[in-house]
């Protein structure tokens, strides 16, 4: 087995290597996969299972800084923001064992019908099957948790790709798990080329492809899974926001700008087109680049660090000729709008670029947020919906009505009132619609999701 090279985002220092796996070598990881979910008489019952993640729950729980420190060396994400991520992840773990205990079937209703008397009929879940998960780079450690941690949770057998700049978290996650008592084949973690990814995501094997990555790949994987295979696809938004004239400017600042800038809005969700009421857009544009032009840039370990690197330099070439033609079309820079390096950009802001431009159509998946000026709300909502994402969205506002109304005209599977549409907690239902994905994650959903709903009908002469 090869390896390939693992470097920081920032200067492209050494952080380590890993496996890279071949075509064959996925291929054995399924077989593996599935001897060990049809192996019944080693099946892990439930109360094992809930032993297994207790024990990397407090693994996790002692090794914060150094899986903190893993996450920030090959992601890229802040120091602080990394350490939210690893105890969010902790958090997940938690999650899943809590809902175990609500992951239950139902009676369903017999007698009522000559057809159905003397039964009495239930409902009960089973684990679908092996489960292949696809990952991204932004959040390695916590999606690795999110994709990997609820298929255990529920009894199947779990693949892990993760993202080839970004594959050591999840490898790490494996490596708990195993300390943890989970015995060889319940969780597997491959590095390998987009050919062999596509074997993982369409083998007939496979039961649950969980997805989370480009609309493009994700798209085409759909298309090419195999029958039968279940499929949850997480891809991004372009989030719009709506800002009313009578929202709490000093309020939402430090909100939008949080989800705008965040892991230098590498986010599926994070702010990116802001429609602000053209009584208070220049206030707003002027006070939002001010908070973005005060914002630390530059290497990820440094706690003082609030913007990091992008996840490689030629997203940083991309990110600069989308804004350099946003000004072309007529969009104004109002802070930002250069590189600062190889590997970062500035925070940017831009005023009115044209609806047409890529940074108005496209997920820019960088630290740049536009401002639009809006004279009507039904307006407003109209050029926020005008493209095929639907993800999460905003309104800020203090009009009950108008934040109701904005809530069932905005398309988006959330929608937040006074808050920026990068907010989540791990128990919400969190997924995208129309191009922005399918199906639900979410700890809880995805349980739901990676398991098999099994109706048992028994009939008695005595009932």
């Amino acid at each position: 087995m090869s390896k390939i090279e693992v470097t920081s985002p920032y200067d492209g220092s050494k952080v380590g290597e890993v496996p890279f796996s071949t075509t064959q070598e996925v291929q054995e990881a399924i077989d593996l996969a599935q001897a060990t979910f049809l192996d019944h008489k080693n099946a892990l019952p439930k109360h094992k299972r809930i032993e297994i993640l207790e024990k990397a729950m407090e693994i996790m729980s002692s090794q914060v800084d150094e899986l903190t420190k893993l996450c920030a060396s090959e992601g890229g994400k802040p120091w602080i923001d990394s350490q939210v991520e690893v105890n969010r992840a902790i958090n997940g773990v938690k999650l899943a064992i809590e809902h175990l205990g609500a992951h239950e079937g139902k009676e369903i209703a017999m007698g009522h019908t000559a057809s159905s008397v003397n039964r009495m009929a239930y409902t009960f879940k089973e684990p679908i099957g092996v489960v292949a998960a696809i990952s991204a780079f932004n959040h390695p450690f916590n999606l690795a948790v999110h994709q990997v941690v609820p298929a255990l949770a529920v009894g199947c057998p779990v693949i892990i790709k993760p993202a080839t700049q970004t594959p050591m978290s999840a490898i790490r996650l494996v490596e708990i798990l195993e300390e943890a008592g989970l015995p060889k084949g319940w969780a597997q973690a491959v590095v390998c080329d987009r050919n062999a990814g596509e074997l993982l995501a369409t083998s007939p094997k496979v039961n649950f492809l969980t997805f989370i990555g480009s609309g493009d790949v994700g798209w085409y994987l759909n298309s090419k899974v195999a029958k039968g295979t279940r499929v949850a696809l997480e891809h991004g938004g372009v989030a719009p926001v709506i800002v009313e004239k009578d929202a709490d400017i000093e309020d939402l600042i430090p909100s939008i700008g949080k989800g705008g800038f965040y892991h230098a809005g590498q986010v599926c969700v994070s702010v990116q087109r802001v429609y602000v009421h053209e009584d208070i857009v220049d206030e707003v544009a002027n006070k939002l680049s001010d908070y973005a032009s005060k914002l630390v840039v530059g290497n990820q370990l440094d706690e003082k660090t609030e913007v990091g690197p992008l996840i490689n330099n030629a997203e940083v070439d991309r990110v600069e000729s989308w804004v350099e033609e946003a000004v072309v079309k007529g969009g104004k820079i109002l802070t930002g709008g250069s590189r600062i390096s190889d590997s970062c950009f500035e925070p940017t802001v831009i005023l009115n670029p044209a609806d047409d431009a890529l940074v108005s159509t496209k997920e820019v998946f960088g630290p740049v947020v536009c401002i639009y000026s809006y004279s009507d709300i039904e307006e407003a909502f109209d050029r926020a919906n005008a493209l095929e994402v639907s993800f999460q969205a905003a309104v800020f506002t203090k009009n009950i009505d108008t934040a109701l109304k904005a809530v069932k005209r905005l398309n988006g599977t959330a929608v937040m009132v006074n808050d920026h549409t990068a907010f989540r907690v791990d128990w919400m239902p969190f997924g995208g619609a129309k191009a922005s994905g399918l199906g639900l994650g979410g700890i809880l959903n995805s349980m739901e999701e990676m398991s098999n709903e099994k109706l048992m009908v028994i009939k008695s002469p005595v009932l």
